[in-house]
C-alpha cells in the first residue's frame, strides 16, 4: 500500500478535529466557560474560518473537511464563552 499525501492530510485531519470533541462535548454538556480563553477562541475560531477558505479556494478536500468540522465545534465553543462572559459573567 502506498501513502499518498492526502492519506496523510486525512489522518491529520481526523486527528486534529478530533481533539476538539472532548473539549466542545463538555463545554455544550455544562455550558461551563469559567477557564477557556475568549481571545484564544476568538482568534483560533477565526483562524479556522481563514484555513477552511484557504482550502476551498486550494481545492483540498482534507483541509476543506477538517476545518468545517473544526470551525462548527471551535464556534460552538466560542459562542457558549460569549453568552458566559455577556450574560453570567464568565
Amino acid at each position: 500500500m502506498i501513502i499518498t499525501p492526502e492519506m496523510i492530510g486525512y489522518v491529520a485531519a481526523t486527528l486534529t478535529t478530533a481533539s476538539f470533541l472532548p473539549q466542545a462535548i463538555l463545554t455544550i454538556k455544562t455550558k461551563d466557560t469559567a477557564s477557556l480563553s475568549l481571545s484564544m477562541y476568538s482568534l483560533f475560531t477565526l483562524g479556522v474560518f481563514f484555513w477552511l477558505i484557504y482550502g476551498i479556494y486550494i481545492s483540498d478536500e482534507a483541509i476543506v473537511f477538517a476545518n468545517a468540522i473544526t470551525l462548527v465545534l471551535a464556534a460552538s465553543i466560542l459562542f457558549f464563552k460569549i453568552y458566559n462572559v455577556l450574560f453570567k459573567n464568565g
